[in-house]
């Protein structure tokens, strides 16, 4: 995810720019090796949660190490990029494996050329310190897929075969209108286009919440990638999207069935556990100031409801199907209690300096 400038024409997500694929076999040149790779992303974008939660569904904690950039991009010759500082444990402002201070390094070290846009997730080959891949689909579809024995015992089958075509069926009108839905409805140039993104954020809301309303996930009977495609965007909802990015017809909080979905997923291990809200709303209001020009940053809502009963056992199914759940969270990976991320972040997400 990149921070954007207000954009004349309605915001398009850029494709990957680079789309290296880690597979068991190497079939495409690197092979799924512990140890050989580092996740670089931010706990603030959406579609690197997506790549974080699928790692931690399928227990490549250890095999893949995770590189946490801090929330407030830095201005780096006029455009905002990713960066590494000592508030999100970095070695002063160098990551400590890769030694870079901004995520761009690693995409000039794979490319000096290269000129566009700078983005997480990126997955970076950290003998060479070349960025491999930023495609976050891809990566969370080879995790999930292609680490064999790395996996943990017990991981999940989140993309089974016989599944595939629905979930990416289901997950395609969701990113189409409502995970870039809520981008394009924030960055809306005009009236007109503003009107027609937000409509469909909503119809799209609505049809969840009758999908979800007679079954526990979105599609099967236990987690797959089209919940972890999904959800990333839920749990911003309210804290940043409902108001930040105008999209204030309704509340998740007022969705019975999507409400009770989304915390049925945060108390799931692998969910809460890789949400830090506090990075969330200093991300979207520090770095968006085409149209949060204070940068005041907003404090709810109260992220506790996030724990708050949700009953959707009676609907059947079971998170991980013949699976199990994931083991605790690695000591260096773990986030402030839930409890403490109410609190308003204040002048400690002020803009890093070069």
């Amino acid at each position: 995810m990149r921070a954007n400038k207000l954009p004349t024409e309605e915001i398009e997500r850029e494709p990957a720019a680079f789309a290296d694929r880690v597979t068991a076999d190497g079939r495409f040149g690197f092979t799924a090796e512990p140890g050989r790779y580092r996740l670089i992303v931010s706990r603030a974008c959406p579609w690197a949660h997506r790549v974080v939660l699928t790692r931690r569904l399928m227990g490549l904690e250890e095999a893949v190490s995770l590189a946490v950039t801090d929330p407030v991009q830095e201005i780096i010759e006029g455009d905002p990029h990713w960066v590494f500082t000592e508030r999100t444990g970095s070695l002063g402002d160098k990551d400590p494996v890769l030694g870079i201070h901004a995520l761009r390094e690693a995409y000039l070290a794979r490319d000096p050329e290269y000129d566009g846009g700078v983005g997480v997730p990126g997955l970076v080959d950290i003998p060479s310190g070349h960025l491999l891949s930023n495609d976050y689909n891809q990566l969370s579809v080879d995790m999930a897929t292609e680490w064999g024995s790395h996996v943990r015992e017990g991981a999940p089958d989140l993309y089974p075969a016989a599944l595939r075509e629905e979930i990416d069926a289901v997950s395609a009108v969701v990113y189409q209108d409502l995970n870039n839905g809520v981008y394009r409805s924030g960055f809306a140039p005009d009236q007109r286009r503003y009107d027609r993104a937000v409509a469909a954020v909503f119809d799209r809301l609505d049809a969840l919440e009758e999908r979800l309303t007679g079954r526990r996930y979105l599609v099967g009977d236990h987690i797959t990638l089209a919940d972890l495609r999904l959800w990333p965007t839920l749990v911003r909802f309210d804290a940043v999207y409902h108001g930040h990015f105008k999209c204030n017809r309704r509340k998740l909080v007022e969705y019975p069935a999507l409400w009770a979905y989304a915390r049925d997923l945060y108390q799931t291990p692998g969910f809460g556990d890789t949400t830090e809200f506090e990075h969330i709303r200093a991300h979207y209001y520090r770095v968006h100031t085409a149209f949060n020009p204070t940068g005041v940053i907003a404090i709810g809502p109260d992220p506790r409801g996030w724990l708050t009963e949700h009953g959707r056992e009676t609907l059947g199914g079971s998170p991980f199907g013949e699976g199990t759940p994931p083991g605790p969270v690695p000591t260096d990976e773990r986030l402030r209690p839930l409890a403490e991320q109410d609190r308003p972040a204040g002048d400690d997400w002020s803009v890093p300096k070069s």
